[in-house]
């Protein structure tokens, strides 16, 4: 008997922001698939199976195409066998968790999967900080993007930064050692350094750190805040306090 695998979002690490059904499946699974920044507060609610890290962090300089097939061929190997397979990924599976590579892969070998979805980064951080993201009459749209833009073509990261002159909000995945290359070009197209922002660490553990500023300071706030990894940017929008 088959059981499907299931490709779970396990949130920002706060076991209590799980789906009911994502907890549900970590508990009753044989064999955990797990990425680097699934916390050890959801890894610990499965109690019986087996538990392979398959993550990637920071600096790491392994071959990445090679690494996506072992996983690849991990979920289906243990497919095969019965296994109550799940592969563990932190945020949302399809929200730059590489999600599309395992789904086309299992989809090509004929292997059922469900997708569960999960509460990533930038939602959470704008729940729990009361950041809203959108709100009539100041912002109708967020954009989600990565740091990886600082090194895309210069329409792309342009674009972005015409986005946020509109009005728009911007949230900006692992963008902690790339912001001296976002924050010009933002400065550059708006033309305004007080447009809000927002850096958030570790959002929904127990050490989250939220430093806010504004176009113009945030770069030397963040530098002596000493914020660690993994950060979530929320931009053009002013969280909400007493």
């Amino acid at each position: 008997m088959y059981h499907p695998i299931a490709i779970i979002g396990a949130g920002p690490g706060d076991p209590d922001l799980l789906t009911v059904k994502a907890h549900k499946l970590i508990v009753a699974a044989d064999i955990v698939l797990h990425d680097n920044l699934v916390s050890e507060g959801i890894l610990s609610l499965n109690t019986v199976g087996e538990k392979i890290y398959v993550g990637r962090k920071f600096g790491d300089t392994d071959n990445q195409m090679d690494r996506q097939q072992r996983i690849n061929e991990l979920l289906y190997e243990n497919y095969l066998q019965g296994k109550k397979v799940v592969r563990l990924k932190s945020g949302d599976p399809y929200i730059y968790g590489r999600a599309a590579e395992e789904a086309r892969f299992l989809t090509a070998k004929k292997a059922e999967f469900n997708v569960i979805p999960g509460i990533s980064a930038a939602i959470a951080a704008a729940n729990i900080c009361n950041i809203p993201i959108t709100e009539r009459n100041q912002s109708n749209a967020m954009l989600i993007c990565t740091a990886h833009t600082a090194d895309y073509s210069f329409e792309q990261l342009n674009g972005i930064a015409h986005m946020l002159k509109a009005g728009n909000t911007i949230s900006i995945y692992m963008g902690l050692k790339s912001l001296h290359k976002i924050v010009p070009k933002l400065l550059e197209v708006s033309n305004d350094k007080t447009i809000p922002v927002n850096a958030i660490s570790n959002v929904s553990r127990e050490q989250q750190t939220m430093v806010t500023g504004n176009l113009g300071n945030i770069e030397k706030k963040v530098l002596h805040a000493n914020l660690q990894m993994p950060v979530v940017f929320i931009i053009g929008a002013t969280p909400i306090t007493n």
